[in-house]
């Protein structure tokens, strides 16, 4: 990077308020025998609150929604600012719905196009905050949200904008696609303490949970009281072998960390907010990944999916909201079922001052994120 791209605020909706109070919980609840994660009761009693003030928003997806609440609590937004919040799916819920009245009927309401296009969550996020800058949002599945940092890092340093808002939301707490996540037997049948054992390379199940979140960022070349700092990035695709695609050895993994690590020397690197998302291959790959660029002594590994479930689309934006707040308190955050001597083969107790996150998805696409005090 030419530059550092500082990260001025932060927000997030999600079943966990902070993940800094909260290190031993899993936020779990069973809908129609399945496991979710919903936003926390705190949180949904806020946004409910925050909807009631313009009936418009009612009409919205849930995705829109929690991105339009989790931008709302931004500070210091210039006019011009820019934004680009992804999702990996979108407006599913009003879609589902609208589908289904066109099942039934053979009609739908006049709104159901615009109300279900991916670009509602951007658009709708600059109307509410007055903002004059460009809006666009995308779609890479579930490494969605660390796209958008990567175009918020082009758009800055290009000079195309000075200041740029980044995410991703997602709401997929619905019948068809937990069903979809089932269809792939990847998802959780487990009624033990922790039912989604991301990172556990022991477990005989797949145990990945859908949960739902938004997470935005303020960010800019201005560093006067950024709460952080972006210094490297890294992006590769590999050739698809199956619909889901990561390969054993997790290769788009390896060269998108060591693109984000090429300007530094790999000790320096004090953890790692992974992807595992509490599948088997998933999670040996991306281990697999890690220990062919790190080697046996790699970082300090994290991951919040046991507690909060796979956001999807949103997910790498949780996971550097999780890394902000790590660097903020000085604490590397633990995953409660696993030894110690496997998240941590280093065996110290540093102060985490440089955390690189991963993210992966469909398609065989990876981005992984060095950021920093």
């Amino acid at each position: 990077m030419k530059n550092p791209i500082y990260i001025n605020d932060a927000a997030m909706i999600a079943a966990v308020d902070s993940f800094k109070s909260q290190q031993e919980h899993c936020f779990f609840e069973k809908k129609n025998k399945a496991w979710n994660s919903p936003v926390s009761k705190s949180q949904e009693l806020q946004l409910q609150y925050f909807l009631n003030e313009n009936e418009t928003y009612e009409s919205l997806d849930r995705s829109v929604q929690l991105a339009l609440f989790a931008a709302r609590s931004l500070k210091g937004i210039p006019e011009q600012t820019a934004v680009n919040l992804g999702s990996s799916r979108g407006a599913t819920g009003l879609w589902e719905a609208y589908y289904n009245r066109f099942r039934k009927s053979g009609t739908v309401p006049t709104a159901t196009s615009p109300l279900t296009t991916l670009g509602n969550i951007s658009s709708w996020v600059a109307q509410d905050l007055g903002l004059k800058g460009t809006a666009f949002s995308h779609s890479i599945t579930c490494a969605t949200a660390s796209h958008a940092i990567l175009n918020a890092i082009a758009w800055l340093e290009s000079e195309m904008a000075t200041s740029f808002i980044a995410g991703g939301s997602e709401a997929p707490l619905t019948a068809f696609t937990i069903a979809q996540m089932q269809a792939l037997r990847i998802y959780s049948r487990d009624n033990d303490r922790y039912p989604c054992k991301a990172l556990d390379l022991d477990k005989s199940q797949n145990s990945m949970i859908l949960g739902e979140a938004a997470a935005c960022f303020l960010l800019s070349k201005e560093h006067k009281n950024s709460l952080a700092k972006i210094t490297g990035y890294g992006s590769a695709i590999e050739r698809l072998e199956t619909a889901t695609s990561v390969t054993a050895t997790g290769e788009c993994l390896q060269e998108s960390m060591r693109q984000a690590t090429q300007h530094i020397h790999l000790e320096e690197v004090d953890a790692i907010i992974t992807h595992a998302p509490g599948t088997i291959k998933g999670d040996k790959a991306e281990f697999a990944a890690i220990r062919n660029v790190f080697g046996d002594q790699y970082p300090h590994l994290c991951n919040n999916k046991w507690q909060v479930g796979h956001t999807l689309g949103a997910s790498s934006a949780i996971n550097l909201f999780m890394a902000i707040e790590m660097l903020q308190s000085e604490m590397i955050f633990k995953i409660p079922y696993l030894e110690e001597s496997f998240v941590n083969p280093r065996g110290d107790d540093r102060i985490p001052k440089r955390i690189l996150i991963n993210a992966t998805g469909f398609g065989g696409n990876a981005v992984s994120l060095l950021v920093e005090r």
